[in-house]
């Protein structure tokens, strides 16, 4: 079993994905060479989902809301201590016997004993790396169910805000400049961020001190 937890965005929610084979079945994912999903089109991202849906044993999807993940701040909890909690969620749902996990704090043991700490049951195996999306074909297909959610949320919600006349969210990633475009003009026309924005992201803050307090910052969104 394996799980991904893509984030970064400053819009739309965090998707975090556990998918478990058999591993008799894992050579699946090397037979329709699997790859990370960042290497894959969006295109290709949908297809290589439907795939891996219907060959794994089981698959779950959790979508933590942008309100869940700015409340962590004061509950004093910091994002991967929150995605952590995620990810034992679902380990104890699906329970494998062998866990192959993308570990999300600067030290992989840390990582891997506080999730052990959070489960219900004893699994067989633990594998915690840093880029294991990169290196294990059943981590890649994880990410590319958790990345495919996250296009068709962010696509909802792009379809929603044009038909409102606003314009195109893009990626929802900080470095997109149609999502800085979008960030800018409905601040400035609300004067508050969008519902969906990560409030708690350095993003988030500065544009609106910058919108709204004419707080002077370098052009950091020109």
């Amino acid at each position: 079993m394996s799980f991904i937890h893509p984030k970064g965005p400053v819009l739309g929610p965090l998707v975090v994905c556990g998918v478990c084979f058999t591993e008799s079945n894992l050579k699946y994912l090397e037979e329709i060479n699997v790859k990370d999903s960042k290497q894959l089109s969006k295109k290709k991202r949908i297809t290589f989902s439907k795939l891996i849906k219907t060959q794994c044993v089981c698959y779950k999807e959790l979508i933590v809301s942008t309100q869940e993940i700015d409340q962590r701040i004061e509950k004093a909890i910091n994002l991967n201590m929150l995605e952590i909690n995620k990810f034992a969620q679902i380990i104890n749902d699906l329970k494998p016997d062998i866990i192959y996990m993308d570990a999300a704090d600067t030290s992989e043991e840390r990582f891997r004993e506080f999730i052990v700490e959070k489960l219900n049951y004893i699994p067989h195996k633990i594998i915690s790396e840093h880029k294991a999306d990169e290196k294990y074909p059943i981590v890649s297909a994880a990410s590319i169910i958790a990345k495919h959610k996250r296009d068709v949320i962010i696509d909802n919600l792009r379809e929603k805000y044009l038909n409102l006349g606003y314009s195109d969210l893009g990626s929802g990633y900080p470095s997109d400049k149609k999502t800085t475009k979008f960030l800018r003009e409905w601040i400035r026309s609300e004067k508050k961020a969008p519902p969906f924005a990560r409030k708690t992201w350095e993003t988030t803050k500065k544009m609106l001190d910058l919108e709204l307090y004419n707080k002077k910052i370098t052009q950091y969104f020109e």
